[in-house]
């Protein structure tokens, strides 16, 4: 007797050493495992066979907690890989049976899972494993720089598994077309991972073996109809931490409780960090009945199905065949297959329904991830609340975010057909500007596998089709700015880092709306926060308009050439054919629709760019620098898509002209109806109108004399000015003018006195600009004076815009070569430019100016005139017997600090008289 136990035993600890070798690293190994596993399940019967794996089984799922907790990471290893050959060999139904005997059973191996793959088990093990473990830096290091308008996140450098997230800077560039293959996206966002939290318990391997186990258990579940029934209580499970913490939040928020105080009380972190465990189980349950999860068998159990295929082609076996009933029987991995069945599907369906719902539960969205989050008010509370809060929320959100992507896997196109999609996909976006890395990469990564799931090429195209929802979702957020203060930064994240706004454009005018109250001088003081977040959001509107608007003149252009080849083909008939075909009618009409089309977008467009200009207008003379530098770039594009839209108008209304004609020669008066049904209002003089209200802002920016400011506002001048056309700038110039060339007047390294200037009184509330023209470096006054020198030459340069100096030319061009005739050699190749643009406009005039200096500095070699009828230089020129009155100190006024150097001037000089 004694002697057939110690035998029992000695099988049963074989067993389990074999299956611990099954999945070995090593082939050989394996493949020799499995082989001698068979061979002995042959010389077992079938019931004791049955016996000994589900002992083997209870035994395994007891001491499982106890070896993940200890301090031996192999055995325990090896422990949770004994459990995994055990369930795939012994089958679904043998899972099925063994775990949900009853909701007790189920209940305590869930909660088994849940002690293993806890946060509470970063604390378990040997000390040494701790101190190697934690990292100092991890929980206090700051997320990379929040995503800016005009950011991208590339999808080679974000992965979610960086343990530590590193600096840089998000480029700014708009996602390109690359598509996206299926396989390319699984291949760069491999999903699910291993939570943030298990780093800190074990390697990649045991969580591996554990999450094995688990999808086991949801594949199990899906190999037959009367299983499929049982998925949903498996996955209620879980989903109790998940409702109970969705509870106490809610009960917290009733209470008017704040995130300080919820957080100590007793039980609260407990239960925060249960909820993302549970998440963790729920993820790998339904990963477990996607396709990729038999891939995934498939990759560690190789041999098993090379062998059993072998073993079925050659009929090899005993006599009777018994060995293969036997394996038939217990190794029964080939039943992991997915039962193809209506009914289980909508079973599925439903359960996952919900899940997402738990999943996107407002109240989970709702936790702080950083000090700034809108729900913490006080400020002392902000001091308070342990940073271990907020890494905690962080790793809950992002294995929520991952879940969202696993059910995508799972369910592919009945994701976006039983209208999960709509559901998660604003959220998905909400997060691409969470302040946390890890968050903020798996957003980027599930909406890239959403897109490859869903069947769309980029998630661009992905927004695209689901536009309408999200900008919706917008809408409605932006009515309550309190509670959603993330929305500018969600419309600016989603239009600069999917790219498609300009395919989105005429469905941007209600939230134009919204924007430009918030951008008004009310709005602004409510939300003072939330300025620059707006004006960003308008800054990539105001792209997508530009981009639009810039096509349109070429389209218009291209439809005017049409109309006329059609017209000039009709006078080719004979004069007495008068008539009109009913299809050449109907041609007309289509020619009709689609000039009115035309009509009604160019009209879109241009409106969306006069919301954005009036909108950022104002902030042009904004004290703080990052506003004042939006607000120049939101102007410039808006100026010139209001440009486009009038040049695309021109065309549209010589082709309405030319329609005209032919419908007075042949009578087809019906259609003057339709042609007057978009006619022109007084919308579409844009342009000038709204130049005429930006132009005192932009004097204002250049007034505050911030450098950086300054420098981009002479950019935007010369750029406008040379759309608009210089007339309507000549007069600006003659009144306005001097803010301007005051920055020429004083050299930056000479500072002009100003000891009669006094101070203006200044009320205690009033903010003062820190910038004074004295605190600058004189790097700072270089560059500027540079940028003013260089606009000159652009306007001057360009026949559209010179008329916008004939007024000041002698002013500016005095000023001009006092800088240039100075000794300062950093102006000296931008004040050359500028006077060569002067020469093309008055050329006598410049030559005169640096010729008076030029000749009554150089006392040899003056050459003489041509002929004895032309006087000599000097009695053109007579010397000046003081330095006030050179031509150019006359026409300019007096400089400070910009003495004449003749080595500079006679550089000059012979530059320009190789002209």
């Amino acid at each position: 007797m004694f002697q057939f136990k110690l035998t029992y035993v000695l099988l049963l600890l074989m067993q389990e050493c074999l299956c611990a070798l099954v999945i070995d690293d090593s082939e050989e190994v394996s493949a020799g495992a499995q082989e001698s596993l068979r061979n002995l399940f042959t010389l077992i019967g079938e019931n004791q066979l049955g016996h000994d794996v589900a002992q083997i089984f209870t035994r395994l799922i007891d001491k499982l907690p106890k070896v993940v907790l200890g301090s031996e990471e192999s055995l325990a290893l090896s422990h949770a890989q004994q459990l995994l050959v055990i369930m795939y060999y012994s089958g679904p139904l043998f899972v099925v049976d063994h775990i949900l005997q009853s909701p007790v059973t189920a209940t305590r191996f869930l909660d088994t899972f849940s002690v293993c793959m806890s946060q509470n088990s970063v604390f378990a093990g040997s000390l040494d494993k701790l101190i190697k473990s934690r990292s100092s830096s991890v929980v206090y290091l700051d997320s990379v720089s929040e995503l800016k308008a005009g950011t991208n996140i590339t999808s080679d450098c974000l992965t979610i598994m960086a343990a530590v997230p590193q600096n840089s800077k998000i480029k700014d560039t708009q996602e390109k077309g690359i598509p996206y293959a299926s396989n390319d996206a699984q291949k760069n966002y491999e999903l699910p991972h291993m939570p943030p939290w298990f780093f800190h318990i074990g390697s990649r391997k045991l969580y591996e073996a554990l999450s094995g186990i688990l999808r086991l258990v949801g594949l199990s579940l899906m190999t037959d109809i009367k299983k499929g029934q049982h998925l949903s209580l498996i996955t209620e499970i879980p989903l109790g931490c998940l409702r109970k913490l969705v509870s106490e939040i809610r009960m917290k928020d009733y209470n008017k409780s704040s995130w300080h105080s919820w957080y100590n009380r007793t039980g609260s972190g407990q239960l925060l960090r249960q909820a993302s465990t549970a998440v963790c189980i729920l993820n790998e349950i339904i990963f477990g009945i996607s396709d990729q999860a038999t891939d995934f068998f498939t990759r560690i159990f190789p041999n098993s199905r090379k062998r059993r295929k072998e073993v079925q082609e050659s009929g090899a076996g005993f006599a009777g065949g018994q060995p293969f009933e036997i394996e038939s029987s217990m190794f029964c991995e080939s039943s992991w297959k997915v039962l193809q069945d209506e009914g289980l599907r909508s079973h599925l369906i439903d359960c996952i329904g919900r899940i997402l719902h738990e999943y996107l539960s407002h109240e989970v969205w709702e936790l702080p991830t950083e000090h700034k989050s809108s729900g913490i008010h006080p400020d002392y509370e902000a001091e308070d609340i342990s940073v271990n809060f907020f890494q905690d929320t962080a790793m809950l959100h992002q294995v929520t975010i991952e879940g969202i992507g696993i059910i995508g896997i799972c369910l592919g196109g009945n994701f976006v057909s039983s209208g999960f999609l709509h559901q998660s996909l604003y959220m998905l976006l909400e997060n691409l500007v969470s302040s946390n890395y890890h968050v903020r990469s798996a957003s980027d990564a599930v909406l890239h596998i959403l897109a490859a799931s869903s069947g769309y090429p980029t998630v661009g195209h992905l927004v695209l089709a689901n536009a309408d929802y999200v900008i919706d979702s917008i809408c409605r957020q932006l009515r309550h700015l309190d509670i959603n203060p993330h929305v500018p930064n969600v419309l600016a994240a989603m239009l600069s880092y999917i790219g498609v706004a300009y395919k989105i454009l005429p469905l941007f005018e209600e939230p134009m709306r919204s924007v430009s109250v918030e951008l008004e001088i009310l709005g602004r003081h409510q939300h003072p926060e939330l300025t620059i977040p707006f004006l960003k959001a308008v800054a990539e509107i105001v792209k997508a308009s530009k981009r639009e608007a810039c096509s349109l003149p070429s389209q218009a252009e291209s439809y005017l050439l049409d109309v006329k080849a059609r017209i000039h083909d009709m006078e080719k008939k004979v004069d007495d054919d008068i008539l009109m075909s009913h299809v050449e009618s109907e041609q007309w009409e289509s020619i009709l629709f689609k000039l009115n089309d035309s009509k009604r977008y160019r009209r879109t467009v241009g409106a969306i760019a006069s919301s954005c200009i009036m909108a950022a207008t104002p902030l042009l003379a904004s004290g703080r620098q990052a506003a004042c530098l939006v607000a120049l770039d939101i102007v410039e594009d808006g100026v010139m898509s209001l440009a486009k839209v009038e040049e695309a108008y021109c065309h549209e209304r010589a082709a309405k002209e030319a329609i005209e004609e032919v419908i007075e020669s042949y009578s087809l008066y019906y259609l003057q109806d339709m042609l007057d049904a978009a006619d022109e209002g007084a919308d579409e003089n844009r342009l000038l109108p709204a130049m005429n209200k930006i132009w005192p802002f932009l004097v204002i920016c250049i007034q505050n004399k911030n450098p950086v400011a300054v420098r981009r506002c002479l950019c935007v001048v010369s750029n406008t000015v040379q759309i608009c056309g210089g007339d309507f700038f000549s007069r600006r110039f003659h009144t306005d003018g001097s803010h301007f060339w005051k920055l020429l007047s004083t050299s930056p390294f000479h500072r002009k006195p100003n000891l009669k200037e006094k101070i203006p009184l200044q009320l205690p509330y009033r903010s003062t600009s820190t910038s004074s023209e004295d605190s600058l470096a004189e790097t700072s006054n270089l560059k500027v004076q540079v940028a003013v020198l260089n606009m000159i030459a652009e306007l001057s340069r360009n026949r559209r815009s010179t008329s916008a100096l004939e007024v000041v030319l002698k002013k500016v061009s005095g000023l001009v070569v006092g800088i240039a005739c100075s000794g300062v050699v950093g102006l000296r190749d931008a004040s050359v430019n500028a006077l060569q643009g002067f020469a093309s406009m008055d050329p006598d005039l410049i030559w005169l100016l640096i010729a008076d200096v030029y000749y009554s500095m150089k006392k040899k070699d003056i050459p003489s005139p041509p002929t004895s009828d032309i006087p000599e230089i000097f009695q053109i020129l007579p010397p000046p017997s003081s330095p006030k009155e050179y031509l150019y100190v006359q026409y300019g006024g007096q400089s400070y600090g910009f003495d004449v150097d003749f080595p500079s001037v006679e550089t000059v000089f012979k530059k320009l008289h190789a002209l």
